[in-house]
Parts: structure tokens; C-alpha cells; sequence
């Protein structure tokens, strides 16, 4: 696992920043305005805003950082051993049931808790 260094960031990413969110906020803008514009035109556009505002944003200190992150993460989720499919269906039944049992049990201590507060206060309903 990497070491979270702080390194300053440079007036280039500020301006990486800027760009990349002015492209999002772009194709925001664009879809409303061009309303009256066929539907895949302007999912083209945004599509074609939202990865280039990606691609500018992944340039920065901050996204390739992040793009390195999700490298690492990629790499230990393919270490994960998975349950079966026999193993999740166990698993599965037995929360089933524990709930159940549970949902019984609380049931009848509100049924006697409301039957007893009755009792001492007087107000059965």
C-alpha cells in the first residue's frame, strides 16, 4: 500500500481544475440550452465533455494519484477469495431465519411490556 505524502500542487493543476470543471458544468449548460437538439447529439456532447473533463482532471497531482489508487484497489479485489454459491445461500437462510426469530422474540417483549404498563397504569386499550 502506498504512503499518503501531501505534495504541494502546482498552479498548472489549479488551471487543470478549472478546465476540467468548466467542461462538466459545459455540457451541463450545453444539454439544457440545446434542448430543442436531437437526444443523441447531446449525449454525445456530454458524453464527449464528461471524458475530456476525466482525461484533464486525470493529469493532475490529485488524479493520477487517484487513477494509481484504483490500480491498487483493482489489484486486491482480484485477491479476494469469493464465496460460493452453496456458501451464500447458507448464509443467506441463516440471517433469514435469525431474523425472524428475532423479529418474534421482540414481538411478544412488546406484547407483555405493553400489556404490563397497562396493568400498573390503568389504561388498557
Amino acid at each position: 500500500m502506498s504512503t499518503n505524502v501531501e505534495t504541494p500542487s502546482s498552479a498548472m493543476d489549479s488551471v487543470k481544475w478549472i478546465v476540467a470543471i468548466a467542461l462538466l458544468a459545459g455540457a451541463v449548460v450545453g444539454n439544457h440550452m440545446y434542448a430543442d437538439q436531437s437526444v443523441l447529439l447531446r449525449a454525445i456532447g456530454v458524453v464527449v465533455a464528461v471524458a475530456a473533463g476525466l482525461g484533464i482532471a486525470s493529469l493532475t497531482e490529485k488524479g493520477r494519484t487517484f487513477i494509481a489508487f484504483a490500480k491498487e484497489a483493482r489489484i486486491e479485489v482480484r485477491k479476494v477469495v469469493w464465496p460460493t454459491r452453496q456458501e451464500t445461500t447458507h448464509t443467506t437462510l441463516i440471517v433469514m431465519v435469525a431474523t425472524v426469530i428475532m423479529a418474534l422474540i421482540l414481538w411478544g417483549l412488546d406484547g407483555i411490556l405493553f400489556r404490563a404498563v397497562g396493568f400498573l397504569t390503568g389504561l388498557e386499550i
